[in-house]
């Protein structure tokens, strides 16, 4: 049965945000191969007025995009109701004639409460598939609360990228029967072993010296001002250490500015954000990867990077732990800058088989995840009434 699906969600790339939701482009692509998805993108009123900044593509998808006007700095648990409002003036007409079969709305609040509200509306049964901070960070506030588990206990299935968010989901009131974990997948062509040496030339990095990375956004949650803090030791037990951050984001200037009062602003750099397709060479170049952060899901980054055979050191966070063994990585508790030093010192002399390394992250595979993905949104389909079915 070929499903005619209606994704709503944030997280995609987008004109005004072409790096933006690349584990969720790389998903629906792979849906679409044997379904007929469209995916409807919302794009923050600011972003939007800030003007196109590229070119985004996705194969196979029919991509469109509204502008999420809500009032700034006010009313956080308004936003699903603006969200809402935003789409249904800008799109309600297409959204109802399209005979849509089932909604994905990806990313917890506003995009699943407001896709929510409009698929009952419509008749239509939704899936709701959360991601991390979605859960972790915007479920603690009581209204939001309130509002994410109405879309959660509405909806014909949840999708989690961890146990961790899925036992966080049911505790908030998610049917534990609807929950299915799905971990995000990992693209081999993209993401495999190879020659550091090669990679570094092609990258024109020194070929000398530990090499660590940070892969993601710079903010304070994402952990990349406390890895830096915790720069200096390593840098102390190996002077030749260079610290890369590969993203972009409200940090920029501070760990700028923070590297030059601890004195490593030379051998800290900072190259942007980049093309998801080119992240490759950079785990290949570097020695680890570094993920910090205070609160995740299942960042796609370790899972990538891992892929390429090079250990991670993250914090024991969300579903981090699920998928960092010992034998490709450490973890420490968030925000503990000791333990974060020395767990780069101990790791950064470790001798790692980066070959089995990389077969763990083998285990992660997009087709799998699709598959069952599919049967998700096949099941919530035929979760529908027929009267509902034949009026939409």
């Amino acid at each position: 049965m070929r499903l005619r699906i209606l994704v709503l969600t944030n997280l995609f790339p987008t004109p005004w945000d072409p790096l933006r939701g690349a584990f969720n482009r790389q998903q629906f692509e792979r849906l679409a191969q044997h379904h007929d998805v469209d995916v409807l993108t919302a794009v923050d009123f600011r972003e939007r007025m800030a003007g196109i900044k590229g070119e985004a593509t996705a194969k196979g998808l029919r991509c469109d995009y509204f502008t999420f006007v809500y009032p700034p700095r006010i009313g956080r648990s308004l936003h699903a109701a603006c969200w809402a409002l935003s789409l249904w003036l800008q799109r309600g007409h297409r959204v109802r004639a399209e005979g849509y079969d089932c909604v994905l709305a990806s990313w917890a609040y506003p995009d699943a409460t407001a896709a929510g509200w409009l698929a009952r509306r419509l008749g239509i049964p939704y899936v709701v598939k959360v991601h991390g901070s979605d859960l972790n960070v915007q479920a603690e506030h009581a209204l939001r609360r309130l509002q994410i588990r109405s879309a959660m206990r509405g909806a014909a299935a949840i999708v989690t990228v961890s146990q961790a968010l899925a036992a966080k989901a049911v505790a908030l009131g998610a049917p534990r029967q609807l929950v299915h974990v799905l971990y995000n997948g990992v693209d081999p062509a993209l993401f495999s072993p190879g020659s550091r040496s090669q990679a570094r030339a092609q990258l024109s990095l020194p070929q000398d010296g530990p090499l660590l990375l940070y892969v993601g956004n710079l903010k304070a949650s994402k952990g990349c001002m406390d890895l830096l803090e915790a720069f200096p030791a390593l840098l102390a037990a190996q002077p030749a250490a260079c610290l890369v951050y590969v993203g972009a984001g409200a940090c920029r200037d501070s760990l700028l500015e923070r590297a030059a009062q601890l004195g490593v602003a030379q051998r800290v750099h900072q190259v942007g954000a980049i093309a998801h397709d080119t992240l490759g060479d950079w785990f290949r170049a570097a020695d680890l990867l570094c993920l910090p952060s205070h609160n995740e899901g299942v960042p796609n980054v370790v899972l990538e990077a891992m892929s390429c055979g090079t250990p991670v050191v993250a914090t024991r966070v969300g579903g981090i732990p699920e998928v960092l063994p010992e034998c490709a990585g450490r973890l420490v508790a968030p925000q503990d800058g000791d333990a974060l030093s020395a767990a780069l010192i101990e790791a950064s002399g470790h001798p790692w088989d980066r070959e089995a390394i990389a077969r763990q992250a083998g285990t992660f595979r997009w087709d799998d995840n699709v598959s069952r993905l599919a049967d998700i949104l096949r099941d919530a389909a035929a979760s529908a009434p027929v009267a509902a079915r034949a009026t939409t």
